[in-house]
């Protein structure tokens, strides 16, 4: 399902459509297309790429060196991007740090950062959960002591996703272990070459290395690296998360997941009369209209004023997250004892008609389901999520 097209947002998705097309090679489609499978190499690529026709940085305005689309235009480049499974380029530049510096940052850093994420030539990532302080954020305790034109940091982050190999942490830490939680936290940018910091890598569930701990030893940033107000940080936290939450629905990418699924659930049924391609096809359904509903709740979200956007990135956010998790169950279901082994534990799984021409293996599978169990987690946990909807939605 998708609404009407203007015919000028038309020609803009036959535009991304063919670019895509023509420049995507075969053989890296839907295989660096979620954020666990990335590569350094692969989404530092895909964003050279987009930066060549100005399409890198698709939600920023043009006074910025963005497209200055609409939020149809950015859907219909998302839609269009998840359809051919190009790789993904990292999120915590475009969409997370980006947004916060030409919003408020100073020129100086705007001017020093915002080029290198367009490009695709800086990595960032992001310096918020610490061991017991997760969806509990504001209870964080990496602190920084300013020090003459520098501040100290010290402390840890943990499921800090592609630390080791991001050029640049946009961090929260405590300035002030007096004031209120939330008013006593500032926002910095850390340089991840400045002696004092160490990286861990985490193995999660899925196999595959993503996440690590860094830890910081009297890791000295200077002061300009402030972003913003000393310890107003969590208003430009906020800010941020509003964005991701609301990119974490993954509309798009869950659109092509199904359509691969249905396509496995016909291939199945070709092969094995006892197959229940009746039961398939039903729950298919269901998870497509769930779908269909979410992507008019993302296009309000997308359209909305502000603060409306925010307050509707909440249940965007949840209801994503729990469909992520069920479409992947869906796909588990599909491919029976064929989703082991893990794909990345070496062995050869178990291969079966033309999977790889449906872009789709019961290995994959496995290793998606076990990645989205973490997707009611990450950016804010669903308990969470409601809690603050009752609060701040219903009044309760």
């Amino acid at each position: 399902m998708s609404l009407a097209l203007s015919p000028a947002d038309e020609a803009l998705r036959d535009q991304v459509r063919d670019f895509l097309e023509a420049n995507v090679p075969d053989d890296i489609r839907f295989k660096h297309d979620t954020i666990e499978r990335q590569s350094k190499a692969t989404a530092g690529w895909v964003q050279a790429l987009l930066h060549t026709r100005g399409w890198s940085v698709p939600g920023w305005p043009t006074q910025f060196g963005g497209p200055g689309w609409n939020a149809v235009q950015q859907s219909i480049f998302h839609a269009e991007c998840a359809r051919v499974g190009a790789p993904l380029p990292s999120q915590f530049g475009p969409i997370m740090i980006g947004p916060v510096l030409y919003t408020f940052g100073t020129q100086a850093q705007q001017q020093r950062h915002l080029e290198g994420i367009r490009n695709g030539s800086v990595f960032w990532c992001q310096g918020y959960s610490e061991p017991g302080a997760g969806s509990d954020l504001a209870s964080l305790k990496t602190h920084a002591a300013r020090d003459g034109d520098a501040y100290i940091v010290n402390g840890q982050k943990i499921w800090t996703t592609q630390a080791h190999w991001a050029d640049w942490m946009f961090c929260l830490v405590r300035t002030d272990a007096e004031a209120r939680p939330q008013n006593g936290i500032s926002f910095l940018l850390i340089d991840m070459k400045t002696p004092g910091i160490s990286i861990r890598p985490i193995i999660s569930i899925d196999g595959l290395h993503h996440l690590n701990e860094v830890f910081f030893s009297d890791v000295r940033v200077p002061a300009e690296n402030l972003v913003g107000e000393e310890n107003k940080g969590w208003t430009y936290a906020k800010f941020l998360l509003g964005n991701e939450r609301t990119g974490l629905a993954g509309v798009g990418h869950m659109r092509a997941l199904l359509s691969h699924l249905y396509g496995f659930a016909k291939m199945l049924a070709d092969e094995n009369e006892a197959f229940d391609l009746d039961g398939a096809l039903r729950q298919y359904a269901e998870l497509t209209i769930r779908l269909d509903s979410l992507e008019m709740l993302e296009r309000r979200a997308l359209l909305a004023a502000e603060g409306n956007a925010q307050r509707l990135a909440m249940p965007l956010k949840l209801m994503g997250t729990t469909l992520q998790q069920d479409i992947s169950q869906f796909g588990i279901e599909l491919a029976g004892q064929g989703a082991m082994p893990l794909a990345n534990t070496g062995a050869p799984g178990r291969e079966r008609g033309n999977e790889a021409d449906l872009n789709i293996s019961g290995p994959v599978l496995m290793q998606h389901y076990l990645f989205k169990r973490a997707a009611t987690i990450y950016g804010g946990t669903s308990e969470v999520q409601r809690s603050i909807m009752a609060k701040a939605i219903l009044g309760l």
